[in-house]
């Protein structure tokens, strides 16, 4: 019934100006309003993918990743990102290096928070 709605996915946060602020110039993601209201925007990522974000002012931030970036190289990224203000999550489980980087199996990941408290990772794809 679903299988070919262009269906997509969306998330909460507490000031939708500051996430605009660090989707676009922090992370360099192209953002725009949806039309007819102030309470929305969407994230247009790669492949034609969109991420609706809303304004919620009692936001509670999840305790999961609710956006994941696949990137050719996590070195080059995490430290693109760290020269822009980012700051990586340290975890003991999975462990985490010095940098932020789970390297104990699985896709090296690394993980951040925007600016709501949403956890974001980038990932090597690949």
């Amino acid at each position: 019934m679903l299988a070919d709605s262009p269906a997509f996915s969306g998330f909460a946060v507490n000031d939708l100006a500051a996430a605009r602020r660090f989707y676009e110039e922090t992370l360099g993601v192209r953002v725009d309003d949806v039309p007819g209201t102030t309470e929305l925007m969407r994230l247009h990522l790669g492949n034609g993918t969109e991420v609706l974000v809303y304004a919620k002012p009692d936001h509670t931030p999840a305790t999961y990743t609710v956006l994941n970036f696949p990137v050719p190289d996590i070195e080059q990224a995490v430290d693109g990102l760290a020269a822009r203000g980012v700051q990586f999550l340290r975890y003991e489980n999975p462990p985490t290096d010095e940098k932020g980087i789970m390297r104990a199996g699985g896709p090296l990941i690394a993980w951040f928070t925007d600016p709501a408290g949403n956890v974001l990772s980038v990932l090597q794809d690949g």
